[in-house]
């Protein structure tokens, strides 16, 4: 018996030894799978993003609703138990005010009759006087054309045109179709106001062609705040078309205002861990959003994602090794103060900043996931992907930069970064307008949103392997 009892433990202890048998750790096979399932059977995100999105509506920064929105979040995470703080942020507080405009001179126009063209202020915009202010238009397509031009610019209403591509986001690639038309809506403005421009109108950045403009931010800056205002695709091809015939001339009014800084506060909730509370994960969202629609898809989904990862590790009484800090940006749309006061405040507590996390892709399916980290790093994430194959999202995609807006001074600074890879083709279509409204966030989607927030969350705030700091410089050569 002895002799039979040796031979069992000699063969137990080889096996162990092999990897075959290894006691449960908090990353074992069995406790991914129950973060997966618990989030996938949970409503209790979507409930939060309905809240966000029904009760409080838009959310610009300095207004009153991102202010009732800090209160919601806050509360909501004080009852799972989590340690809420609130960080003060000084923000901007622009307010939009009437926008409107007409054609009202071009080749052929019959007598008495003006166009409406369908516009929405930028973000920074300057006003037209309150009547408002007639100039003709000039089209250019890059700043080398309007650079080339610059003796037609002055006193002229400049229109910045340069499409979306939808084609290039339906295979995939939405932040390159996104990218081109951004950069000429944040400095072009900026360009024209230093040329002498009376105004500054871009083609909306997005898709889903149904007149609908889609607003963002300028880098117009005080004492150069023209008007500003994106126009549809629609109103773009129509003014290309009557430039065929001959001169046009449009009347624009735009009347926000700039109003002085205001108080606001990101929205910090810690679930402590436990041997290594001093090392943090970031799980985040900005809870910021424009001020036309209700910022379901940004952010509303990256929010309520980050926060159902501590809903569903309550649900399971799973507490991690390292602290999990959810974070609800402050002024992403307009300024990303938010993420340059925490970096600022913590700067010298960077080495204790494991990871971070920022989901600001819109609420479309995961299909796993996009990471800072070094290309040896890679392989110690093989069980992560696997416990997220079942539900389509065991893809991980290794970037030298993850590039969200956020975390981007942690991530400058070392800090590996991470977030979802969403299907985004759609995205454009809602983003920045009056459209970006709950009933186009898909329930199945989000759960699976906060399956893959909370398994990655999880998996990185109790890994025995350090990640190591990451760089712009990093790649896999």
């Amino acid at each position: 018996m002895k002799a039979t009892k040796f031979a069992l433990t000699a063969i137990a202890s080889c096996l162990f030894a092999a990897g075959a048998v290894s006691a449960a750790t908090p990353n074992d096979a069995a406790t991914l799978s129950r973060i997966r399932a618990t989030a996938m059977e949970s409503d209790w995100a979507y409930e939060r993003l309905a809240d966000l999105t029904d009760l409080v509506g838009p959310r610009l920064s300095g207004s009153a609703g991102y202010a009732a929105a800090v209160e919601q979040v806050a509360d909501a995470m004080r009852k799972l138990g989590a340690k809420v703080t609130l960080q003060p942020v000084k923000v901007p507080h622009w307010v939009r005010g009437a926008e409107t405009a007409e054609l009202v001179d071009y080749a052929g126009r019959p007598a008495g009759i003006t166009q409406k063209i369908v516009l929405t202020a930028l973000g920074g915009s300057g006003a037209t006087p309150a009547q408002g202010l007639t100039a003709p238009v000039l089209v250019v397509r890059s700043f080398e054309e309007l650079k080339a031009r610059a003796a037609q610019v002055k006193g002229a209403i400049v229109l910045l045109d340069v499409p979306f591509d939808q084609e290039l986001a339906d295979r995939g690639h939405a932040g390159a179709a996104y990218g081109p038309g951004a950069g000429f809506r944040y400095a072009g403005p900026k360009m024209a106001a230093e040329m002498g421009a009376a105004a500054a109108l871009v083609r909306s950045v997005g898709g889903a062609t149904y007149r609908i403009p889609h607003t963002g931010a300028t880098g117009l800056t005080e004492g150069k705040r023209i008007p500003a205002a994106a126009i549809t695709t629609e109103d773009v091809l129509l003014l290309d078309r009557l430039l065929k015939r001959g001169p046009v001339k449009m009347h624009l009014t735009l009347t926000p205002q700039t109003l002085p800084d205001a108080d606001s506060y990101n929205v910090i909730a810690d679930w402590p861990g436990s041997d290594k509370a001093d090392e943090v994960v970031i799980v985040s969202g900005h809870l910021d959003s424009w001020d036309l629609g209700t910022g379901a898809h940004d952010d509303g989904t990256g929010v309520a994602g980050a926060m159902g990862v501590i809903d569903t590790l309550r649900k399971l009484d799973l507490h991690p090794r390292r602290t999990i800090r959810v974070i609800a940006w402050a002024n992403e749309e307009n300024g990303t103060r938010g993420g340059k006061a925490y970096f600022d405040a913590n700067k010298n507590l960077l080495d204790k900043h494991f990871a971070a996390i920022e989901s600001d892709s819109g609420g479309g399916r995961p299909f796993g996931l996009i990471g800072s980290v070094t290309a040896p790093m890679v392989k110690y994430f093989a069980p992560l992907r696997e416990a997220l194959s079942p539900i389509g999202a065991g893809v991980f995609e290794r970037r030298d930069i993850a590039g969200a807006a956020d975390t981007g001074p942690l991530e400058r600074a070392g800090v590996p970064v991470f977030e979802p890879l969403v299907d985004s083709s759609f995205y454009f279509n809602y983003h920045h307008t009056a459209a970006d409204t709950l009933d186009k966030v898909n329930t199945l989607e989000l759960k699976r949103h906060v399956a893959v927030l909370t398994s990655l969350t999880w998996f990185l705030a109790n890994m025995e392997q350090p990640i190591g700091r990451v760089g712009p410089s990093d790649s896999d050569d």
